[in-house]
């Protein structure tokens, strides 16, 4: 019975261990995890897919154009029919034929058509480098984030370590009879509060992660450690560098791709009159006929054949005129939009700014809050210490810290994010 108990065990814990090996494991620094996402993040492959399968239709257009080949192979038998011709009877037995055919074909629209075509492997390239930047933005403010989260627990859990000290010294102050147990109560309930709150985050903090694990294209199994501080990242200078950089319109990946647009509605114009066009085509045919049968017959199939083909549009009701005409007005239309979406940048772009600018003052008022909150609760722990202090400004002074230190973290991302959206949009 021992004996199988030990194997048992050694199985469950062989079995723990191979899970344990199977679970990924990641230590990365910021530019390590938007790399990282980059090659594994799902989204960033069927960007570059659709990359692929431009160029796989551009290809489909060009060679479209040139010459086609194909074969093929008939048998027919018409069952004993006889073919009569005047006073003679000609068979008709069973025969195959087979024959190759060349043709190429070519019109005002294939030309056209591979003009789109490059238009679109542009735009899809475009796409990809947008989509690689959403990508790295959402990375580094989930990133961030998780820094931030961290500071703020270990800022709770400083103040946690604070406050059950002055708890035992509050219970042994109760059990000398120098304060009364309500003080000792009005503690307890802020470390209870404390835990809480410290719960609170560190449950923020895993759905935090699995974020990250989701844009790195892993599950939530991976296990993930954050190998920078958020002092290392939070660099105001660079900060303040980029609300001096000049907003270019060109490097907006939304804006060239409006652009682009507003190009292919253009062309479009001109697919649609190469409809007045005429189109040219022209094929070769070889065929040979074989007859399963020694008998008389009429072989009327020429071995070699070639043909030309010339197609003029003359009189279609106006619906041509009507296509072109469609056209051009949804190329006025995309002007339009391109027009509104460049005011529309403008404005975002000062927006942003403004919002960073501000950001950045918050987050200076609320670290010199921080640090007078702490100082003044750090005081008045001293005094109720020594007797000089009252329970109640022990707790509303906690509260004010931690009002405070939440101020602070929340600041501190809103001046990130700000950051990262100002970075986005200049494409720096």
């Amino acid at each position: 019975m021992n004996k199988k108990n030990l194997i048992l065990t050694l199985f469950v814990f062989c079995t723990i261990s191979l899970a344990a090996q199977d679970t990924l494991k990641l230590n990365l620094s910021l530019r390590d995890a938007e790399q990282y996402a980059l090659e594994h993040n799902r989204s960033m492959q069927n960007a570059t897919l659709n990359v692929k399968k431009a160029y796989a239709s551009r290809w489909q257009t060009i060679a479209s154009m040139l010459p086609q080949v194909s074969a093929g192979l008939d048998y027919s038998n018409m069952c004993g029919y006889e073919i009569t011709l005047g006073q003679m009877k000609m068979a008709m037995p069973p025969s195959g034929t087979f024959s190759v055919t060349a043709s190429i074909a070519l019109s005002g629209s294939h030309i056209v058509g591979t003009l789109l075509n490059n238009l679109a492997i542009e735009m899809s390239d475009i796409n990809a480098k947008k989509t690689e930047q959403d990508i790295t933005s959402k990375v580094a403010t989930v990133y961030l984030s998780i820094l931030a989260m961290e500071k703020t627990t270990d800022l709770l859990e400083q103040n946690l370590k604070n406050l059950q000290n002055l708890f035992e010294t509050t219970l042994n102050a109760v059990k000398v009879g120098v304060v009364e147990q309500t003080d000792a109560d009005q503690i307890s309930v802020q470390v209870s509060s404390m835990q809480n709150g410290i719960n609170v985050t560190k449950r923020s903090l895993e759905m935090l992660y699995n974020s990250l694990a989701l844009q790195l294209g892993q599950g939530v199994d991976c296990k993930i450690t954050l190998t920078q501080t958020l002092d290392e990242l939070l660099n105001i200078n660079r900060v303040m560098e980029l609300l001096q950089t000049d907003f270019d319109l060109s490097q907006n990946y939304d804006y060239q791709l409006l652009m682009k647009n507003t190009e292919l509605s253009k062309k479009q114009i001109t697919m649609k009159a190469m409809e007045y066009v005429p189109s040219l085509g022209a094929y070769y045919q070889y065929s040979a006929k074989k007859y399963f049968s020694d008998e008389m017959t009429l072989n009327m199939t020429a071995p070699n054949m070639v043909g030309v083909s010339l197609k003029v549009p003359i009189w279609s009701s106006g619906v041509r005129t009507a296509g072109v005409m469609e056209k051009k007005l949804a190329y006025k239309a995309a002007q339009n939009t391109l027009i509104d979406t460049e005011n529309a940048l403008r404005v975002q772009d000062k927006q942003l700014r403004y919002n960073l600018t501000s950001a950045y003052e918050n987050y200076q008022t609320q670290t010199k809050n921080l640090d007078v909150s702490q100082r003044v609760f750090d005081n008045i722990s001293k005094k109720f210490e020594q007797g000089y202090a009252s329970s109640t400004e022990v707790t509303n002074s906690s509260i004010t810290l931690l009002t405070a230190q939440s101020n602070y973290v929340s600041a501190m991302l809103e001046m990130v994010n700000a950051h990262i959206d100002l970075k986005k949009l200049l494409n720096k």
